[in-house]
């Protein structure tokens, strides 16, 4: 991870509130699966794009936790962030990905524990009526291979990056996170039908920009919710011939494990907090059929071996 976590006390929360309350020009709330968040910044660029992001509450909604981005040459790029209030400081962040990707985990943070409801870092797609999420490492194809699916006139986008779960009877129900998504400026490169998409699309300095997929794939292709039927963890690795396989619950969690959840935005890191994170996807694998896909080929044959398992599985 690019940053590092820092936990600190409500002392050093309130010092840090009045040191920096001047700086603050823009002030936009999120919902996100319930949870009320604040981004406090003065970066114009990404008040704009958060509202792009994600839904938007009532005004009259009090916030449940606040990213607060500040700018501080004296001290590197780091994260604060103080559990008791819900409240992150931001030091020297410029990249909007990981700062809608540390409210995301706030978010998480609050739902695990106290309502037994669980984030996950990874795509999720309503495929002609099934469910199938995508969790991987960074450069494994993830975002590739979710709108790759969602090309089918029959699916739906839930999300592109991050989901939630719930456990009930039955399959997980699965909720998406945000109104729209954070995209790279190649993805029309990949897959042509996305190429009007892009064209829309204000980029920043990292090459990515705020899409409405709905601009290219109509109004109806976008979803709240589905039941998860498939999980497909996704590598890439040269050395291993095999293209796909099934794995058991343990085997994928063991993957996963060894890949820090394919989540380097968890926040909080403690062993209750690693053991309620274990558990969770270790019940999720059991209730679902989960594969592993190498995605050694190209980005068409991936997606048709991905294919293949959600048709035939």
């Amino acid at each position: 991870m690019a940053y590092r976590t820092e936990l600190i006390d409500e002392r050093r929360c309130r010092e840090l509130r009045d040191r920096f309350t001047g700086d603050i020009l823009f002030f936009a709330k999120a919902d996100i699966n319930g949870i009320c968040i604040e981004l406090q910044t003065a970066d114009r660029e990404h008040m704009d794009m958060w509202k792009d992001n994600f839904y938007a509450p009532s005004d009259m909604v009090r916030p449940h936790a606040r990213v607060i981005c500040v700018n501080d040459p004296g001290t590197d790029l780091h994260l604060e962030f103080e559990p008791n209030t819900f409240t992150a400081f931001l030091f020297n962040f410029d990249y909007y990905g990981w700062v809608k990707s540390i409210a995301l985990g706030i978010t998480g943070y609050i739902l695990e524990a106290a309502h037994d409801i669980y984030s996950v870092h990874g795509a999720a797609i309503n495929f002609d009526g099934t469910g199938v999420a995508l969790i991987a490492p960074s450069k494994t194809g993830k975002t590739t291979q979710s709108w790759g699916l969602l090309r089918d006139v029959n699916s739906q986008l839930i999300s592109d990056d991050w989901f939630f779960v719930t456990f009930g009877a039955g399959r997980p129900s699965i909720r998406g996170s945000e109104k729209n998504c954070y995209i790279d400026a190649d993805i029309g490169d990949v897959w042509e039908q996305y190429k009007p998409l892009v064209k829309n699309v204000r980029f920043d300095n990292r090459g990515r920009g705020i899409a409405n997929v709905r601009w290219a794939a109509g109004r109806t292709s976008v979803t709240l919710s589905a039941s998860l039927r498939y999980v497909i963890l996704l590598k890439r690795d040269q050395d291993d011939p095999v293209v796909s396989r099934e794995l058991t619950a343990e085997e994928a969690l063991e993957y996963l494990a060894s890949h820090d959840l394919c989540n380097p935005h968890q926040i909080v890191r403690d062993e209750f907090r690693n053991t309620v994170r274990r558990e969770f996807f270790r019940e999720l694998f059991g209730r679902c059929r989960t594969f592993m896909v190498n995605t050694i080929k190209s980005a068409q044959d991936t997606q048709a071996e991905i294919r293949k398992i959600i048709g035939e599985s």
